[in-house]
């Protein structure tokens, strides 16, 4: 979410890269196909050739097809026989769709991780991107607020310790993710998330998982209106 590239931090803990090994070819094409289709470097309805991506990336064409595959499979992309992969583009109209999954799925991941035996233990992540929110939000950073935003989403959701939770908010939030990179600069600053986000983690720290889940869907359903409404009142039909 921001004007450069603000790409979402790869599910690497869930796919089995990142756990100390370096990543396939197809592992390489697919993080960087995804965080070019993501930020906008492929643009919603381009079309391209598997040729024209591995040259592109500087790979051969098998871990591209493989790339392709899973993109295919995270719904970022269609591939039609003979003419490689096309963008997919989402409706503005399916971002409500998109925020009532989330409504549903991110506070489970709060309430999961309030629940653990010692819910304080191992929150330094979530520390880390609470305070570098409020560092952006006195800077009046936008950019650098949504990339610590984006850290504590991803992070909540890989340390809840489900990991197929984990995987469908992971694979949900970046379909949403160009629709807050369009409406980064829309918004007023999020002084208001910002404390939002500092309480539900408050919660999780003192074991409170009824609040913590409480908190969670009261920030994710007043997040998404905005953000819906932002979308409505532009007129764009995809994003």
């Amino acid at each position: 979410m921001a004007t450069g590239p603000v790409s979402p931090r790869a599910p690497q803990a869930l796919d089995g890269e990142g756990q100390g090994r370096q990543p396939t070819a197809a592992g390489q094409a697919h993080a960087r196909l995804k965080a070019m289709i993501l930020d906008n470097l492929l643009p919603p309805g381009a079309q391209l050739l598997e040729g024209e991506l591995a040259l592109r990336l500087g790979l051969s064409r098998t871990p591209v097809r493989e790339a392709m595959v899973r993109l295919e499979q995270e719904g970022l992309v269609a591939i039609t026989p003979r003419h490689g992969m096309r963008v997919l583009p989402i409706a503005a109209a399916d971002m409500r769709e998109i925020y009532e999954v989330l409504t549903s799925l991110e506070p489970m991941a709060a309430e999961l991780l309030a629940r653990r035996p010692e819910p304080a233990a191992g929150l330094g992540r979530l520390e880390q991107a609470c305070g570098a929110m409020e560092q952006a939000l006195a800077a009046q950073d936008r950019p650098a607020w949504a990339e610590a935003d984006e850290a504590f989403h991803l992070g909540l959701a890989e340390l809840c310790g489900n990991r197929r939770l984990a995987g469908m908010v992971m694979q949900v939030w970046e379909q949403s993710h160009r629709a807050r990179l369009f409406t980064l600069h829309q918004r007023p600053l999020p002084a208001r998330s910002t404390a939002e986000h500092r309480r539900v983690l408050e919660a999780i720290a003192a074991g409170e998982p009824e609040r913590a889940h409480a908190l969670y869907r009261r920030h994710r359903r007043r997040s998404g209106a905005e953000l819906i409404s932002l979308i409505e009142r532009s007129g764009v039909a995809w994003l």
